[in-house]
């Protein structure tokens, strides 16, 4: 999956550390998101192509630990994965004029 899509991963691997490591990742959350979704089709993709496969080979009881350790392999590339889809509101608050 990786090597199939270098240039995907590649790109959103620089945005996804300089996203771990901001003190304010909710500045990148915009740029995150867009690169992110590229790349969540493309996983979504490899663990339907991953998951498809053992259903026909007739192993669909582990077709859901299967898919989960998919997943956590993901993870370990790409920790602030969950991340990726994120809508950040920015919070304010009135100010009260007392009289």
């Amino acid at each position: 999956m990786l090597e199939t899509n270098k240039e995907a991963f590649d790109s959103f691997k620089q945005i996804h550390n300089g996203y771990a490591i901001a003190a304010d990742p909710d500045s990148l959350q915009d740029k995150f998101n867009a690169e992110g979704e590229k790349v969540m089709v493309i996983i979504r993709e490899w663990e339907q192509k991953l998951c498809s496969q053992s259903e026909k080979a007739g192993f669909g009881n582990y077709t859901t630990s299967l898919a989960e350790k998919f997943q956590a392999e993901v993870k370990k590339e790409f920790p602030m994965v969950d991340h990726v889809g994120l809508i950040v509101k920015k919070f304010t608050l009135k100010k009260i004029e007392l009289k």
